[in-house]
């Protein structure tokens, strides 16, 4: 395990000290970021250990009435990976505006 971690279901009050305080009980905190109106951000400890310990103290556990979500930060995934861009998209761009099931419908 890295010593970057990802903590999911925060409070949209709570600050980068607030979680600061919480993790450094388990160890030196180098890193703390809030994701700003989204519920998550990322803590990194000075060591894999304390990261481990941390995640495995406070994973489930209720932080300002909300439990935690606590794990391994993981690298985010590329474009590609993800597949189509939302809003009915990720038909790819190699269909011509005359395609079989146009011209089938055509008749219609």
């Amino acid at each position: 395990m890295g010593s970057r971690m990802y903590v999911g279901n925060l409070t949209y009050s709570v600050t980068n000290e607030q979680l600061r305080e919480l993790f450094s009980t388990y160890g030196e905190v180098s890193q703390v970021n809030i994701i700003e109106g989204k519920g998550f951000g990322f803590v990194e400890m000075s060591t894999p250990d304390e990261a481990n310990k941390a995640k495995e103290a406070l994973k489930g556990t209720d932080f300002s009435g909300r439990t935690l979500m606590v794990d391994e930060a993981r690298p985010p995934k590329s474009r590609d990976e993800r597949g189509g861009g939302g809003y009915g998209g990720g038909r790819g761009g190699d269909r011509d505006r005359d395609s079989q099931p146009r011209r089938e419908f055509r008749r219609f």
